[in-house]
């Protein structure tokens, strides 16, 4: 069946860069795009017309929100040494638990899945907290995270997040670390069995990865013997890596390198790396390390950073130059890694963070971050049928309608998507060719009644919160309002 889209503007790819065609129209038949411009000459069996709207290729999100947040809980929230964000001593002689039982671990995937098509993702690398876990992720659960994505039509890359150890708070507020090596290599071998039964599951849609979850909490043995399944098996990795000063000078400690200095020793600093957030370097002044060793091994090395701007810059952090890291070729994806799952707030906070922390409107552009999020999570994969509108390339397209009143008079489509847009403007969502998303509704989701559920499971991850902390403080309000109810005064 070949399906002919039209709408104002689509965003077609001219095989350098997008480009717009006014009144444009995209054809595709199965799973692939044989038509992007004006005028199809051929037959259609289908056509959908728009209008006012634009057609887009759909946006690759490498640090997607797997999970219910329990990052917000962060915000404002006091030190995670005692709100309970990280494991405290008393939790750890207690004995940590997990928060979910293994079908809700499955609905949290169904919902985020949900939310991901809802905001116009038509990749995703899903990412969620070991924190509230009795340790990682396994096997079964991600058979089951399979079988969702494919149900949903949400094109994804997965593998269960392992790892050696976890930071934890001490009695006297400073991080520790505890460590089970053993439980970190069974989590890799859970992760290689998974790779070969899956890879290429679901018509496609579910290819594999390797996910240990951070640097700091990864031994050598871990990291080798992942970067030796990576090669073996072609496959990326994904690994939070520079994403703090904390980070940094621990793994200097432990290592004897910086973090980008170890992966290089270990064979993982290649162009299968997909590393968020690479923002502390050798150089920063935040870290102990001078000099630009780690800049240079970043250029040399082919790795993606996956930039989640907007996580960073709740608590005032930021990549200290997007465009100095574009015009090095350095490959930038974009994350979103919190909630909301939404893809073009990243964009527009990622634009403006880089023009703040650049002291310069010219040197990012709205291209370089529309680019990020789907040409360079593209070339992170290395699929170059992603991210793009042109014949062969795979019909992942959405469609972004114009008509909201929020978004004002309509001058160019993305620049105003990137002043006053947002993810849940996207109103249609074709992955592989099938529409997992018409008029504004996932198909196969009721999100009001899915809603109850997550209220019930948030109700349980902060219960689970509320344990992790000391017990000095198991009695004490978690939650810090913005301000005082008026009841309590």
């Amino acid at each position: 069946m070949r399906t002919r889209l039209k709408a104002s503007c689509v965003i077609g790819f001219d095989g350098r860069s997008h480009v717009y065609w006014r009144h444009g129209e995209v054809v595709f038949s199965g799973n692939q795009i044989e038509f992007v411009g004006s005028n199809f000459p051929g037959d259609v069996d289908h056509t959908v017309d728009y209008g006012k709207a634009v057609i887009s290729p759909g946006l690759i999100d490498l640090d997607a929100l797997g999970d219910i947040d329990s990052g917000v809980l962060g915000v404002d929230n006091g030190s995670k040494f005692d709100n309970g964000r990280l494991w405290s001593e008393d939790y750890i002689r207690r004995g940590p638990r997990d928060a979910y039982t293994p079908e809700e671990e499955v609905f949290k995937y169904r919902y985020a899945f949900s939310h991901l098509i809802r905001n116009g993702i038509t990749t995703a690398l899903p990412i969620t907290s070991m924190y509230y876990r009795e340790w990682a992720e396994g096997y079964d659960e991600f058979a089951g995270v399979a079988a969702v994505a494919g149900e949903l039509g949400l094109r994804v890359y997965l593998g269960p997040a392992y790892m050696s150890g976890t930071t934890y708070a001490r009695a006297d507020r400073s991080a520790g670390q505890l460590w089970d090596e053993a439980r970190g290599l069974a989590g890799l071998d859970d992760a290689v069995r998974f790779f070969r039964d899956f890879d290429g599951s679901q018509g496609g849609l579910v290819r594999g990865m390797f996910a240990p979850d951070r640097i700091e909490t990864c031994t050598p043995a871990l990291l080798t013997r992942t970067a030796a399944a990576s090669a073996e098996l072609n496959a990326p990795v994904r690994l939070h890596c520079c994403q703090s000063a904390y980070e940094f000078e621990t793994v200097l400690r432990l290592r004897a390198h910086t973090p980008l200095g170890w992966l290089e020793q270990l064979g993982l600093l290649n162009a299968r790396a997909i590393l968020p957030h690479g923002i502390y370097l050798s150089g920063h002044p935040a870290v102990s390390q001078t000099g630009d060793a780690d800049w240079q091994r970043l250029v040399n090395s082919g790795a993606t950073i996956a930039h989640c701007p907007e996580v960073f810059i709740r608590s005032g952090e930021a990549l200290d130059s997007f465009g100095h890291y574009r015009a090095a070729g350095i490959n930038l994806g974009l994350g979103t890694d919190t909630w909301p799952p939404d893809l073009l707030q990243n964009m527009r906070t990622g634009l403006y963070a880089a023009r703040l922390m650049e002291r310069s409107a010219t040197q990012t552009t709205m291209a370089d971050l529309f680019n990020a999020a789907t040409l360079g999570g593209a070339k992170a994969l290395r699929r170059d049928d992603l991210g793009r509108l042109a014949p062969g390339a795979q019909a992942d397209i959405v469609v972004f309608d114009l008509n909201g009143t929020h978004l004002g008079p309509i001058f160019d489509p993305l620049k105003n998507l990137f002043l006053a847009g947002r993810g849940t403007d996207c109103r249609a969502s074709f992955i592989a060719g099938r529409c997992v998303m018409e008029d504004f509704k996932v198909k196969g989701c009721d999100l009001q009644s899915m809603q109850v559920q997550v209220d019930q499971n948030f109700a349980k991850l902060l219960a689970n919160q509320q344990a992790r902390r000391f017990d000095s403080a198991s009695s004490q309000t978690l939650i810090q309002p913005v301000f005082t109810w008026a009841s309590e005064h």
